[in-house]
């Protein structure tokens, strides 16, 4: 079961090994085994990476963006060709089940290097017409960037970063989580076999120390960060130094209101997705879920029907439903969620417990008669704990959904499409969803607001976040001066 990658860094088109830096080891959630250990980049290799972009990245610049294109289109297939392969490591070492990294890891991250591949080539300005004059915009890339992502989807988003960046002609240099290590060195790999110049995208280990080196080193334009507020504070004060543009794709306590026309099952599979997905791993889970009074009984009893029907176990085994999650640091964040809800008084209807011997396993548990100042109503989880709260109202739940200092994501489930509109209207989220929940297709912009951080992935929105603008004043006649 072991996944070992050749070498800790691929750097400049190749892998790269430094012994000197601190041991990372990668465990399979389901047992806890080592099935990796790669080293955290030293100074030497962080700056060995640094200037391979920069020399990557004047010769990818100067590329027509159409040729950037193929390249992306290119490395799609290779990870399409490569799903079940990449799909396995990615489940080894997230932990999550087979069932869903084959369809929603390496396969969605070849979905975002297709779509910016094929946008390469129309991305450009306009022109303003100004009377005699006129003026027109170029869009320029930003140079060397650099990426941190998160645990949770390690390739996916490797490849949301990386795609829209490489599109606009810039280079990256990409650190995994320290919890993920592994799959991003393969995004690596396939776009150099893709013809991607080396050192066009290269890929680092390491901690926090290691993001810290990128965010205030002043060979990098430009960083974008998925992960915890917490974090994302700290890159973002590192970065003011610079100061250099960031994008923070951070936490969420995002609301899901189903109201009492809603279709019941429809409702469920919704709140479910939202919460248990990923084990619950995912920051833009609803897991505050406002039930209208009116449908709350049988709201709760078709969702406990549901939640325990879920089948844990293996996810390797391709009929699970649920893996464990991604450390046992996590889990027991968790577990202590769900025992401080009970304690605030809480109902637990169903789940809730550690499951099985050996991994880092939770029953998903179901809270009913959740109030707002509780803390599991709150704080971020991030893990499966799923929350119901009652309304009467709907200006009621949209002021209450709005108390939240988070703002990344939120849905609504009706059958009154005009009150759906409304509502998302008045929600302070930066993705919402009307009668579905947590689907993102890299065609739709991805991001939040408040402290849930700034700037959009994918969509064309992302190409604002990866290039700069100029502006080119041109004068068609004599020059006007008054002196």
């Amino acid at each position: 079961m072991e996944a070992q990658p050749t070498a800790s860094h691929f750097v400049d088109g190749d892998w790269l090994e430094d012994t000197a830096g601190a041991v990372i080891e990668s465990r399979y959630p389901a047992t806890g085994a080592v099935i990796a250990r790669v080293h955290a980049a030293t100074p030497a290799v962080l700056d060995r990476a640094l200037e391979a972009a920069g020399r990557a990245q004047a010769d990818w610049a100067a590329r027509r963006p159409v040729e950037r294109g193929r390249v992306l289109l290119r490395a799609a297939g290779l990870l399409r060709a490569r799903n079940a392969e990449l799909a396995r490591l990615e489940t080894l070492d997230t932990g999550k089940p087979i069932a869903e990294t084959l369809v929603a890891d390496a396969a969605s991250g070849a979905d975002c290097l297709e779509y910016f591949g094929g946008l390469a080539a129309a991305i450009g300005g306009e022109t303003i017409p100004l009377g005699r004059d006129f003026a027109y915009t170029l869009r320029e890339p930003l140079g060397v960037c650099a990426g941190i992502g998160a645990w949770n989807y390690p390739i996916q988003i490797a490849c949301w970063k990386a795609a829209p960046a490489l599109a606009c002609g810039n280079a990256m240099v990409f650190k995994p989580s320290e919890l993920t290590p592994l799959s991003a060195l393969r995004l690596a790999q396939a776009l150099v076999e893709a013809g991607a110049p080396s050192g066009l995208f290269n890929v680092v280990q390491g901690a926090g120390a290691v993001g810290h080196a990128l965010a205030t080193d002043a060979r990098v334009a430009k960083l974008s960060l998925t992960g915890s507020v917490e974090t994302g504070r700290k890159v973002y004060a590192a970065a003011a130094d610079g100061p250099k543009p960031v994008t923070l794709e951070l936490g969420g306590k995002s609301p899901l209101i189903v109201f009492d026309d809603a279709d019941l099952e429809d409702a469920v599979g919704g709140a479910m997705l939202g919460n248990f997905y990923s084990a619950g791993q995912i920051c833009s889970n609803g897991t505050r879920v406002f039930v209208q009074d009116g449908i709350r009984p049988r709201f709760l009893e078709r969702l406990a029907a549901r939640t325990e029907a879920i089948r844990l176990g293996d996810p390797l085994d391709p009929a699970t439903q649920m893996g464990p999650l991604a450390s046992d640091a996590q889990m027991a964040r968790v577990l202590a969620f769900i025992e401080g809800a009970i304690a605030e008084g809480a109902r637990l209807v169903t789940g809730g417990r550690r499951w099985g011997n050996a991994g880092w396993h939770v029953e998903p548990p179901v809270f009913d008669g959740v109030t707002d100042d509780m803390t599991v109503a709150r704080e971020e989880v991030f893990g499966p704990v799923l929350s119901v709260l009652g309304f009467a109202e709907e200006a009621e739940v949209v002021a209450r959904a709005n108390t939240s200092p988070f703002g990344l994501a939120a849905g609504v489930f009706t059958r009154d499409l005009a009150r759906g509109h409304r509502v998302a209207a008045g929600l302070e989220a930066g993705v919402c969803w009307i009668n579905a929940y947590n689907l993102t297709p890299v065609e739709m912009p991805f991001g939040g607001v408040k402290a849930s951080g700034f700037g959009r992935e994918n969509g064309r929105a992302a190409i604002d976040a990866w290039s700069r603008l100029k502006t080119v004043h041109v004068g068609m006649g004599p020059v006007d001066a008054p002196f």
